[in-house]
């Protein structure tokens, strides 16, 4: 299997950022981590090599990107404001410096974000605000509003990065349009903790006629590292 360890300063983040990729070609994915997750975590919990079939195949290939988490939304250090600033930079970077690289080692017109747990916040938050950018999203137990974080605070950036707030509210035709074209998938469990944030995403999309799929898996500990495993095999 390719591997690819990738190291730079990133002048958006003011700081080092890390990405691995695994794969030589196929569908790009943006892989997100969990909750302050790491870059190598996918690596290290087995769904990599839950997946090598398929990357070995060419059909995927992986950019296991790391998070500033700890810098923005669990940062209890400093104001919201702050928090929600430094979560805008992050992406500025995934989307400025991450994508090029995609670009460069990967030419596959689709490109998909996944993430487990906080890591489905960022998948479906990034491909829902860049429909031109991302044509899908495997979102696995996601929890999609990580507003209660914030203490109360609520401005525009918060708004917009909010899927089931923006997504409400959301009538304009360029995002419609390419919503159609796009391919997303919500994966949660009968006793995820997170079921009914799934649950209620999926009746926002609905209502604004978001093609998708919500798919509740009848399997114990749902929210937890080999039924991601068995998801990532199931529906990439």
């Amino acid at each position: 299997m390719n591997r690819e360890y990738h190291k730079w300063w990133s002048w958006r983040l003011d700081r080092d950022m890390e990405l691995l990729v695994f794969g030589h070609g196929g569908v790009p994915i943006v892989v997100f981590p969990s909750s302050q997750g790491r870059f190598f975590e996918y690596k290290d919990r087995g769904l990599v090599a839950a997946v090598a079939h398929k990357i070995d195949a060419g059909q995927i290939q992986l950019f296991c990107v790391d998070s500033v988490d700890a810098e923005s939304w669990y940062n209890r250090n400093v104001p919201p404001r702050w928090r929600i600033a430094r979560h805008v930079q992050y992406e500025n970077y995934v989307m400025d410096e991450v994508l090029p690289l995609i670009r460069l080692r990967n030419l596959d017109p689709h490109l998909v974000a996944l993430g487990a747990s906080f890591g489905g916040y960022h998948a479906v938050n990034i491909a829902m605000r860049h429909p031109d950018r991302f044509t899908g999203f495997l979102s696995m137990s996601g929890a999609f509003d990580p507003s209660n974080f914030l203490g109360g605070y609520y401005d525009q950036d918060v708004y917009f990065n909010l899927p089931p707030h923006y997504l409400a509210n959301l009538s304009d035709r360029w995002y419609l349009d390419r919503y159609s074209r796009g391919t997303y998938i919500l994966g949660t469990g009968w006793d995820d903790r997170c079921l009914g944030q799934n649950e209620n995403l999926s009746r926002t999309m609905g209502a604004k006629g978001i093609p998708h799929h919500l798919y509740i898996w009848d399997a114990y500990n749902a929210h937890d590292w080999p039924t991601w495993a068995r998801m990532m095999n199931e529906y990439l």
